[in-house]
């Protein structure tokens, strides 16, 4: 038969019955030879064979078709090929129209997992693999592998696996009895390794691990080696869910060791016990789009724990902070539960057992004037640290107000206001004579803005600006509260003053420290000043900004002056790879300053990125920082930080490290540093980190 007279018999036997029935377009056929099995009544293709059916295309060394059975058997070299999804196998079938597939020895990958299995049957987006291995990234010798007796991927969406190993590499050490994974979240989300050396602990060595045990769960645990002081050990895990509007997640670790080496004393000069541990945990949830929780726990047996063992951790945590809070947020209001814990006994913490407020959002009501309303009943301890006479307070607290803006055109706004904070103690201070305690206090105020600005036809390519807008805002705000220190001698000071260098609030109801009032009379003065340019994506970005804003006390204490410090703020943004910041606080007598803090910051791209700052507090503190990092290759980059104390005249810290990419799959960071005035730090010390950043 030529090869013609087989061409025209194939494509009569697929169109057949066409004009019996509507049915889909028959798949399209094409090879270099073409032949028939009598037999089987198959079509033979080889040279090139390829069948397309829709969005499907079909390859392989030979195919044969069955026409009655929609079935495609294809041998050698195996290629099928949907959208952006593609199937690679030795062999295999393959039903053009239920989609079902069968493979033999099947090599496939879903960015960024490849995978490979013995069989697999299934259709394209839902397959059941045998012996199944799936590697993370590109394989190489350190690359994050998962072998599973039997593997059920769902593309895009899930992967459920059984008796599963999980390694890197070659090495698979992590046994699970099954995996029901979500293919957007990582595998492990947590693998960290850590070797290194300080005085005080000895050579250190770290690992750190999670495993998914259920969907949504993984858990785990720390491990620390500390030649000096012993071994940590604590189960740790994470946690992940989300069910149409609602979603949870969180994490905690623990870790607990006897210590046997030079433990010293804790903030409160006691011994430190040789028994060591901590528990953390943290936790955020939504339900429904009104409704959330969030909290904190940090237990820590002793004060020095984080920072002996997780140093780095308590540049950035010094004080354990353990809190619940629940809130709903209504249409134009919100109610919320909150609670501060004390589960330590040696710092301050002012307990919240609970805290139940309810806030109503700025109102109209008609006329011009809106209100404002909040309201709130605090359960309060205070207990010293480390034991002794604490303070109870139980009170209800709310807060009205009336205010009513007046404006002229665009440019200036004044709105008076009144208001009232009714406070009530069902606990008084012992030995006051009372045993409850109402005060009732007012308020008057106003508030004043005037709004100037102009437009500049300036532009500059090469700082990106696109013409320029100056906003001027001076702002006065007055506020009197009449007797505001009025029954002192009754209440208990648990929401007292605490030492800040920022201003406080000058608003009855904005005030946190109700319990310890002062202020009687005051005026603020404050002016905003701000350049800004057309943003090349959407409308402007700030080029500079420049605030100040000082207090006058008119009526104040014995030894108060009449103006408070002045405040002033800077930030320059000219580009967006150059940022400036500077706040400072002066004497508004003698222009002596007070405090400074600055940060400039120079990034370019990946390729480096510079920033210097200064922490300056009269008499306390004179501080100057440097960091920097160099990007050497697509692996390799430098880092570097240093810290000099000018009134120490000494470097507080000296760090130089390098971080090399794998893949990017792994980071390790080889470090070394150099410390001086560290009550417990020591002054040398070197370490090597393994992170895991994806699988």
């Amino acid at each position: 038969m030529t090869r013609g007279a087989r061409v025209f018999l194939l494509h009569l036997l697929l169109a057949g019955g066409a004009a019996a029935q509507t049915t889909p377009l028959a798949p399209e056929l094409k090879a270099e030879n073409t032949s028939f099995d009598l037999a089987t009544g198959d079509a033979v293709l080889t040279g090139h064979p390829r069948i397309e059916y829709g969005s499907t295309l079909l390859l392989a060394d030979e195919l044969r078709y069955s026409r009655s059975k929609n079935l495609a058997t294809a041998t050698g070299h195996v290629s099928i090929t949907a959208e952006d999804r593609r199937l690679l196998a030795d062999r295999g079938t393959y039903n053009f129209v239920t989609g079902q597939l069968t493979l033999v020895h099947v090599r496939a990958g879903e960015p960024p997992l490849h995978f490979t299995a013995d069989s697999a049957e299934g259709t394209k987006d839902n397959l059941s693999l045998t012996n199944a291995t799936v590697v993370y990234g590109e394989p190489a010798a350190f690359s994050p592998v998962l072998r599973a007796d039997s593997l059920d991927w769902i593309h895009g969406l899930r992967l459920t696996g059984h008796n599963v190993r999980l390694g890197f590499g070659d090495f698979r050490f992590f046994p699970l009895p099954r995996i029901d994974q979500d293919i957007k979240e990582p595998f492990i989300s947590h693998v960290t390794a850590h070797a290194g050396y300080r005085g005080s602990l000895g050579a250190i060595a770290l690992l750190g691990l999670h495993l998914p045990v259920a969907p949504g769960w993984k858990l785990g645990g720390d491990l620390g080696i500390f030649t000096n002081r012993g071994v940590m050990l604590g189960p740790s895990g994470e946690y992940r869910r989300k069910s149409g509007e609602n979603e949870a997640a969180g994490a905690f670790r623990s870790g607990f060791i006897l210590d046997h080496g030079d433990r010293l004393t804790d903030l409160l000069g006691r011994p430190i016990p040789k028994e060591r541990g901590l528990f953390e945990w943290n936790h955020r949830q939504r339900l429904g789009q009104r409704l959330t929780l969030s909290g904190q726990l940090y237990w820590w047996k002793d004060s020095e724990i984080v920072r002996d063992f997780y140093a780095a951790e308590f540049k950035h945590r010094q004080q354990p902070d353990s809190w619940l809070e629940a809130v709903y947020a209504g249409d134009n209001y919100q109610l919320s539960a909150f609670a501060r814990l004390q589960p330590n006994d040696f710092h301050v913490v002012r307990e919240r057992l609970p805290e139940i407020r309810f806030d109503l959002m700025p109102l109209s009501i008609g006329g011009g004037f809106y209100e404002r309303f909040h309201a709130s009943f605090a359960a309060l301890r205070d207990d010293p640290p480390g034991g002794g006479p604490g303070l109870r307070s139980d009170r209800l607290d709310a807060y009205y107000a009336l205010s009513r803006p007046l404006t002229a055109g665009d440019w200036l706004s004044i709105t008076p206001m009144a208001g009232g904070r009714a406070t009530y103690y069902a606990r008084t201070n012992p030995g006051s004579g009372r045993d409850n305690y109402t005060r009732w206090l007012g308020e008057l105020g106003v508030d004043a803005e005037l709004h100037a600005s102009g437009t500049f036809d300036y532009h500059n390519q090469l700082w990106g600006i696109n013409g320029l807008r100056h906003l001027l805002t001076p702002r006065i705000s007055y506020r009197y509260v009449p007797e505001i220190e009025r029954g002192a001698a009754y209440i208990p000071p648990i929401d007292r003053r605490i030492f800040s260098t920022s201003l406080d609030p000058i608003g009855l109801g904005a005030i946190r420290n109700i319990d310890d009032l002062h202020g009687t009379e005051v005026l603020r003065v404050g002016l905003d000043n701000t350049l800004q340019t057309r943003d090349g994506t959407f409308g402007s970005r700030d080029l500079l900004a420049f605030q100040f804003a000082a207090d006058a006390r008119l009526r104040r204490k014995s030894g108060e002056r009449l103006w408070s410090d002045i405040h002033a703020a800077l930030e320059l943004t000219p580009a967006p790879w150059l940022r400036f910041d500077l706040r400072q606080r002066f004497s508004a007598r003698t222009f002596a300053l007070r405090e400074v803090t600055g940060d400039l910051a120079i990034t370019d791209g990946e390729a480096w990125a510079l920033r210097a700052s200064t922490q300056y507090l009269q008499h306390q503190i004179e501080e100057y920082a440097l960091e920097g990092q160099l990007r050497l290759n697509e692996t390799w980059r430098a880092q570097a930080r240093l810290r000099y104390d000018a009134k120490q005249c000494r470097w507080n810290e000296q760090i130089y490290g390098l971080t090399q990419n794998l893949g990017n799959v792994w980071r390790i960071r080889y470090e070394i540093s150099w410390q001086q005035g560290g009550r417990r730090e020591s002054p040398f010390g070197f370490s090597l980190g393994l992170n895991l950043l994806r699988f």
